[in-house]
Order: structure tokens, then C-alpha cells, then sequence
């Protein structure tokens, strides 16, 4: 191993380090994306170059600007030294010109990043075909309090409402007098993409 590494080209080199980096961190990030784990400082870096929203449930149309086709991200850059550093490392012997050999692994790389850009795209709208448009199907929708809600809009609770056969959770506002766990709500106003405005339901007397 340590005679293959002294006979390789500075060149050759290079692109080894390159290379098994860029598959490390691409290793890592996939592993955090599966298990959900925050990225840390690699989200920030994707945030402070492409501009991404946070995700939301909320699916108004006014709030699905994020396609995952922002270009210049710190996944996309890893992609792109995949591509080419692997390409270039198996094409190495077979192609004597560097410069053919640069160009080639250089197209590879972005032709990966364009495929992965659009791979997200179609996952981002496969999502927001299967999820809630929560402006639309939450208005008069029943449910119960949750965690208590402070009267007069004066703090948030949490209610627990079915929209679409579906139970889902929702920090909860209320105009009239403070609502106690227990309490059946409906939802009057969406505030945001997770809070709305509830009232009680009326208690039939019989």
C-alpha cells in the first residue's frame, strides 16, 4: 500500500484526498438524513448559500418555494467531488490525456449534482402531494384540548384535531375564555402553519 501511495503522481494524490473526504462526509450525512439527526454546521452552510426555507407542514402555495433545486449547497459540492474524484481515479489508467481526463470526470460531476438536484425535486413534490393543505381542510374541523389554552388569545395551548381521518397536533389560540384539557374545540382561523384559532363547541343541553 505504502509503495502504490509513493508511486502515484502528485495529481493521483490529490484526487485519493479528495475523493475518500468528500465519500466520508457524503457517508455521514446520508447516515444523519436517515436517522434524522441534526447536520449541524453542513445545514448551516446549505442555508447560508442557498437561501433554503426551514421545512414546514404548512402547504399553502405561497410557502412551497423550496424545490431542492438550489445549486450552489454544500451537499451539491460533495456530490459534484464524487463524481468527478472517482471518475477520474477509474478512468486514470485507461486515459493518457489529463486534460480529456480532467474534462470527463468534471462532466461526470456535474451531471451527478443536475441528476441529485432533481432526484430531491421529484421526493419534495411526491411529499407535497401526500400531505395536508392546512388552510383548506382545517377550518371547522373537531378535536380536544390538549395542554390548556390561556383565554383571550393571552398565551398558546395544544389541541389534538382530525383533518382528513388523520389526528394531528396544533398549538392552539382561543378569543373567548381559557379552555381546560378535555375540552371539545373546532378550529375557526388558521394563525400559521402550526397554530390556529379554536372555540368551543357548544354543549347541547338535553
Amino acid at each position: 500500500m505504502t509503495a502504490m501511495w509513493a508511486s502515484m503522481s502528485i495529481l493521483m494524490k490529490i484526487l485519493w484526498g479528495i475523493t475518500l473526504t468528500a465519500s466520508l462526509i457524503f457517508i455521514v450525512q446520508t447516515v444523519m438524513t436517515f436517522i434524522g439527526a441534526d447536520t449541524g454546521g453542513m445545514d448551516s452552510i446549505d442555508g447560508d448559500l442557498s437561501g433554503d426555507l426551514p421545512d414546514s407542514t404548512l402547504e399553502d402555495p405561497s410557502d412551497l418555494g423550496h424545490t431542492g433545486m438550489n445549486l450552489y449547497t454544500f451537499r451539491n459540492l460533495i456530490n459534484f467531488l464524487l463524481g468527478f474524484g472517482w471518475t477520474a481515479i477509474i478512468l486514470n489508467s485507461r486515459i493518457k490525456s489529463t486534460f480529456l481526463l480532467v474534462l470527463i470526470a468534471i462532466l461526470v460531476g456535474v451531471g451527478l449534482v443536475v441528476a441529485v438536484m432533481y432526484l430531491f425535486k421529484w421526493l419534495n413534490s411526491m411529499q407535497q402531494t401526500g400531505t395536508i393543505n392546512l388552510y383548506k381542510a382545517a377550518i371547522d374541523c373537531q378535536g380536544s384540548v390538549y395542554i390548556p389554552i390561556p383565554g383571550h388569545r393571552e398565551g398558546e395551548g395544544k389541541v389534538q384535531v382530525t383533518i382528513n381521518d388523520s389526528v394531528r397536533e396544533y398549538n392552539a389560540l382561543t378569543d373567548g375564555e381559557a379552555l381546560k384539557t378535555g375540552v371539545q374545540i373546532r378550529i375557526v382561523e388558521v394563525i400559521n402553519a402550526n397554530t390556529v384559532l379554536v372555540e368551543p363547541m357548544e354543549t347541547i343541553i338535553i
